[in-house]
């Protein structure tokens, strides 16, 4: 029944709160992989180097026929380039270097020696004009980072692996980035004596040895943070750890605080091989590389996260609340003032129906909050819906969809494909009223986020598919974030904390893990 009387929500075309996973227009694995040996395709992508250049932000990541850039981190613009594939790996481009010289960009993907890479230059990346700087890199490098010192002098940082280490070499900029004198290794992991750098999920698998990769390079007040990712990109607790210095290459001391960038809990786990800028407001965020581990263990999604140095020169990245709505920068903030928003998420193991399940693909798999489980409809036919009982008024501030490649075709990337739905609302149950209309929204968005500009209060919604970008209509996470009338949870009680473990009773009317 269609007759709930309230007028459907006005929300911001452009949000002025993001939630992790970023939305962005992710590309599909490559068609030339051979190790994704899969019935089904799936989006996927990681490592990212976020450069600024002119006050504009662009973003590099593997395997998406192209690039990101954004003026005010809100809106991500697709850019689409081919650059040179690794002809061994069958990547796209996978792990890719990128870094600001003046007015240019540089730019370089993955590679592994004698296949020989170009080194990419442009004065206009927004428009995609690139020309080759060098016709063949020097320095074979896999997962490479680059560092402009204040002095001029030029950097590049690589490696990734469980048994070389992390290396370093100055390189001549006046002679196209030349490599001048010897490399230098730089760092290796000990998990005897930092636990987070043992392998497996929780750090519990210290059979295989942990793998270090994808360093990165910031400069704060004369000192030198050396940053590098561990102890492996498929597990929940990839993250990124520093090393302090003088130099640029070193030597360099264990920063007091590792990982400074970790989430091994929430929606959606992991904060490792990121990136470490400055948007135009001179605010410090890190971005990294988030675990969406549904059809392969390498499908993942990017995360972005307020970053910062302390009083006493710690690099920190905040990522408690790391999937929840929090507050763009309008201007220079104090991160640690908290950009969390304080909506709580409402719909969290909260009672669902659907329109229809396949099988191991029920409706509670969308609210359970781990994206690595999903709802699926037995078709991508308009009409499908996932609908849910919130449990009681709630005052709704935000709502995040998150797609699942549930019977997927599609490979690279794709420029035309987009997703449409309606989500209805009703306070009893049984009339219904539109709350939020995109059915005629002609974008891309796998982690769609809305955002009202005034909290709406109703207790059930319904996710009613139109068209979808490819496959079933599948939801990993309807996720409903506002305030509701009660009372506080408890605080937690039973805590303690053992080796290898950590126990607690969860309190009622909480959520999270």
């Amino acid at each position: 029944m269609l007759s709930c009387s309230d007028q459907p929500a006005e929300y911001y075309e452009v949000p002025n709160t993001y939630c992790n996973p970023i939305n962005l227009d992710y590309a599909y694995v490559p068609s030339t992989h051979t190790y994704y040996a899969q019935n089904e395709s799936h989006r996927s992508t990681a490592d990212p180097a976020v450069v600024n250049l002119r006050d504009t932000l662009y973003l590099f990541s593997t395997n998406q026929n192209g690039y990101w850039w954004s003026a005010d981190m809100r809106t991500w613009n697709f850019v689409r380039q081919d650059f040179q594939k690794n002809g061994r790996a069958g990547d796209n481009v996978c792990a890719p270097g990128a870094w600001a010289w003046g007015d240019s960009l540089l730019f370089i993907p993955s590679f592994v020696a004698p296949d020989p890479m170009p080194l990419y230059l442009s004065t206009d990346p927004k428009n995609a004009k690139w020309t080759i700087l060098r016709d063949s890199f020097e320095v074979g490098t896999w997962d490479p980072s680059f560092f402009k010192d204040d002095d001029g002098k030029a950097y590049v940082y690589w490696g990734s692996s469980n048994f070389y280490p992390l290396y370093g070499m100055e390189l001549d900029a006046k002679s196209g980035y030349k490599p001048i004198g010897e490399r230098k290794e730089l760092s290796r992991l000990h998990p005897d004596e930092h636990g987070w750098e043992r392998f497996g999920e929780d750090h519990k698998d210290t059979t295989i040895a942990p793998y270090t990769e994808g360093p990165w390079m910031t400069k704060h007040n004369g000192k030198y943070y050396y940053q590098y990712a561990a102890p492996g990109t498929e597990w929940n607790i990839y993250a990124d750890g520093v090393l302090v210095g003088d130099h640029p290459l070193g030597p360099f001391e264990y920063q007091s605080y590792n990982p400074f960038s970790y989430k091994p809990g929430g929606f959606i786990t992991g904060a490792g091989h990121g990136s470490t800028f400055q948007d135009k407001h001179g605010n410090y965020w890190h971005a990294g590389t988030m675990l969406n581990w549904i059809k392969y263990k390498f499908e993942r999604r990017l995360g972005i996260f307020p970053s910062g140095f302390d009083d006493d020169g710690q690099l920190y990245c905040i990522t408690a609340f790391g999937d929840y709505p929090n507050y763009h920068a309008s201007g220079q903030r104090d991160h640690r003032e908290s950009t969390f928003t304080g909506w709580m998420l409402q719909s969290y193991k909260k009672k669902v129906w659907a329109s229809s399940s396949l099988p191991g693909k029920t409706p509670e798999l969308a609210v359970n909050e781990n994206i690595r489980t999903y709802w699926s409809a037995e078709t991508a036919l308009k009409g499908e819906f996932l609908a849910v009982d919130l449990g009681g008024e709630v005052d709704i501030y935000a709502i995040q969809v998150n797609y699942a490649d549930e019977g997927a075709t599609l490979r690279d990337k794709q420029d035309s494909i987009y997703h449409q739905y309606i989500i209805w609302h009703s306070h009893d149950g049984d009339s219904w009223g539109m709350l939020i209309d995109k059915s005629k929204n002609r974008k891309d968005v796998p982690h769609d986020y809305i955002e009202l500009k005034k909290h709406f209060t109703t207790r059930y919604l319904k996710l009613e598919n139109v068209h979808m970008a490819d496959g079933k209509f599948a939801i990993a996470g309807f996720r409903v974030f506002g305030k509701r009338e009660g009372a506080v949870p408890e605080p937690v009680e039973n805590f303690s904390v053992r080796r290898h473990a950590w126990c607690m009773s969860q309190q009622n009317g909480t959520s999270g893990g």
